[in-house]
């Protein structure tokens, strides 16, 4: 047992560790070795990241607050106490971003002639060309909202910038009331201006239709006008028993508009008439109120960047490869055949070759059935056009759509009737579970008998994020993962639990917290017995308490563990030993495969997950973790370890304060997502290389 001195003081609060991993993005914006649109990239991702942590993670706070709960977190921090640190850490994080962004980023764009200006400061020349715009493109889409007795106060959306007006009306009874318009997402929100200054000046649409309020009010004498925006609280639950979960997910995107504020953001320059007029209908003490100084939704810069993508301003692309042994000229089914496994890592290497298995599976007249799980995909996915061809062309296509997918319900459900539509036959999640695995499967009759081959990843089927986002695969036709994993098809679509004992993979809710326990426990023993020992595991996220108690034991049995944890991370390391180290890596893409290594007493293991060692990923998700067995992978994978443990330029390491420390060191050498890279990108050119001796070599014959 793990000594009892430790139960709390080897915690970390879940809540303040993910506000300190968007403190981590936020000090990428402050790196100037960065081009500027790189660190306006980061100042972005905060303010984004930052939305949904208000809309889920603080909401669920409150909620604990305002129902009196007095329970602690493991780190003995109870829900009151949480939101009064977050709020002092979120006070001084705000602070940097608006330093960066209006002292540092700003100003330095403006000398590559990108200038964000107000009306205010245009010539008359360009006001009249805004005004035109104006009356063209905007004054259409807009609609006031007044708040009368005759007008109640509307129902304001979620995270879109709103203007307040406070006007004089002069009717009959003159009288001053308030108005609402919102500044609509529909349209561009940076305006460019057609001046004659060289580069692009922009102005932000609401400040323009701030300008032409008189034309919307018309008959009224504008007092006082202001934007704000207000987050509302989306930490719902779907009611699961539900005969029709599908029109339980419906409903509660209907009731999205309408849900409890959760936090206001102001603009400084509000008059307090604006201000308490807000306060008061929104009904939100001072803790949940921010006065900003700049512009609300900053998230919205990705649409500058978009305008402003220079080659000067932005990194040198890494353009991904293409994998050597998963030609285009040959059939993926034959190359997978050829290797018995094959690892893929985007975004080093090209998403293509999933995309490419599922358009060879739709057409290929011996394949019968495919069946596949979709947590996340892109609006115009390629893997649903796939899937649906196949289903269209006979195919007996299953797909597993999790429509309780955070944020990306609405989408699912779109692409789940497109795909019925199709033919196919889709299911929609397991009551009380969410379907987080990422399987695909694939069944092909060859020479009159019966064939399985599998794909199995770390991140979504989706190729926007598949260009952002760190994963990692397995491609394979090792009859017994591929059963394991039909098995697992039978079991999600027919409800069951399981009745086998898995030999490869594991799953949760039924076996994979007992099996990480069992892996980390093993390698105690070890420790305890002087045999070769050790853990490397990488992940978002840790925060289950019986994990990091069993990750103690070992470490106090002497195992070296390195952890490497992008985001939230509850285990402080350093307490009663120094065996466990902590590290984040925040760089270009974002980090999120999962991969665990155990050294076994020198017989090496190495396994990819969709699971982070979190509690809903072990106990309230399906979550797949499989084996990586190809030795030359096993390689690979220790490569990328080696990488990442001496990275010095994107590293931080976290001390037993709770601390996270960068070393700094501008050495690009050390710089792990690069080597990673290199290390594809020197792959497929030997590979190219070789095809074309082979060729050359031909010809001259």
């Amino acid at each position: 047992m793990i000594n009892q001195e430790y139960e709390s003081e080897i915690f970390l609060s879940r809540e303040l560790s993910w506000l300190d991993f968007n403190a981590r993005v936020l000090e990428e914006a402050a790196r100037k070795e960065l081009p500027l649109l790189e660190r306006l990239k980061f100042i972005a991702i905060f303010s984004s990241n930052l939305d949904e942590f208000f809309m889920v993670r603080v909401a669920g706070l409150r909620h604990a607050v305002k129902h009196g709960s007095q329970e602690c977190d493991p780190a003995g921090l109870t829900a009151y106490q949480q939101l009064k640190q977050l709020r002092w850490k979120l006070d001084k994080l705000l602070s940097i971003q608006h330093r960066l962004l209006y002292n540092e980023i700003l100003p330095a764009l403006e000398k590559h002639n990108i200038r964000l200006t107000r009306v205010d400061d245009l010539s008359g020349k360009a006001r009249k060309q805004l005004k035109k715009y104006f009356q063209k493109a905007v004054l259409p889409v807009l609609t006031p909202l007044a708040v009368d007795p005759s007008h109640p106060f509307p129902v304001l959306n979620n995270g879109v910038v709103e203007l307040i007006v406070q006007l004089k009306s002069f009717d009959e009874k003159p009288r001053e009331l308030f108005a609402f318009v919102e500044v609509p997402v529909v349209l561009d929100r940076f305006v460019q201006l057609e001046d004659k200054h060289p580069g692009r000046t922009f102005v932000l649409l609401e400040d323009l239709i701030e300008s032409e309020l008189p034309e919307l009010f018309s008959g009224c004498k504008i007092l006082n006008s202001a934007a704000f925006r207000i987050t509302r609280d989306m930490d719902f639950n779907i009611e699961e028993d539900s005969d029709d979960l599908l029109r339980s997910v419906e409903l509660n995107l209907l009731e999205r508009r309408s849900r409890e504020p959760i936090r206001l953001e102001v603009e400084k320059r509000a008059k307090g008439s604006l201000r308490n007029f807000l306060a008061q209908e929104f009904e939100l003490d001072s803790d949940f109120r921010y006065t900003v100084s700049g512009m609300l939704n900053i998230k919205d810069l990705f649409e500058l960047i978009r305008k402003c993508s220079t080659p000067e301003l932005l990194e040198k692309p890494w353009l991904p490869v293409n994998h050597p042994e998963l030609p285009e000229y040959e059939s993926i089914f034959q190359s997978i055949a050829r290797r018995g496994e094959i690892l893929l890592s985007v975004p080093f290497q090209k998403f293509d070759p999933v995309i490419r298995m599922l358009a060879e599976a739709a057409d290929d007249p011996s394949v019968l059935a495919i069946k596949q799980t979709l947590y996340r995909v892109s609006g115009d996915s390629p893997v649903v056009a796939m899937l649906a061809r196949a289903a269209a062309n006979g195919k007996q296509v299953t797909v597993v759509v999790e429509l309780k997918a955070r944020f990306d319900e609405g989408n699912n459900i779109v692409w789940a009737r497109r795909l019925e539509e199709a033919g196919a036959h889709v299911i929609y999640g397991i009551s009380g579970l969410k379907i987080h695995g990422k399987a695909l499967l694939v069944v092909r009759r060859e020479n009159n008998s019966i064939k399985r081959y599998v794909h199995l990843a770390t991140g979504n089927y989706n190729d926007k994020t598949a260009k952002l986002y760190t994963d990692l695969s397995i491609f394979s036709n090792d009859e017994i993962l591929c059963s394991e994993i039909a098995a697992l098809f039978n079991i999600i679509t027919g409800c069951a639990r399981p009745e086998i004992a898995w030999q490869k993979i594991s799953v949760a809710p039924f076996d994979l917290r007992w099996k990480l326990l069992q892996l980390i426990d093993r390698e105690r023993k070890h420790a305890e017995a002087a045999r070769p020992a050790r853990i490397i595991a990488k992940m978002n996220s840790l925060t289950d308490p019986e994990v990091i108690r069993h990750l103690y034991m070992a470490a106090d049995s002497g195992v070296k563990i390195d952890l490497i944890v992008r985001g939230i991370c509850c285990l402080k390391p350093g307490v009663g030993n120094k065996n466990i180290r902590v590290i984040s890596i925040v760089d270009r893409y974002l980090e999120h495969s999962r991969i665990f290594y155990f050294a076994n007493d020198s017989d090496e293991e190495f396994y990819l997950a969709s699971a982070d060692f979190m509690t809903r990923n072990l106990d309230r998700r399906v979550e797949i973790m499989f084996p990586v067995i190809r030795p030359e992978n096993c390689g690979k994978l220790k490569k990328i370890f080696a990488f990442e443990l001496n990275d010095q330029l994107k590293m931080r390491t976290l001390n037993s304060s709770g601390v996270y420390q960068s070393k700094r060191n501008a050495n690009s050498a050390s710089r792990s997502q690069q080597n990673i890279y290199n290390m594809f990108a020197s792959e497929a050119k030997q590979d190219k290389d070789a095809v074309l001796k082979v060729f050359s070599s031909e010809q001259h014959q």
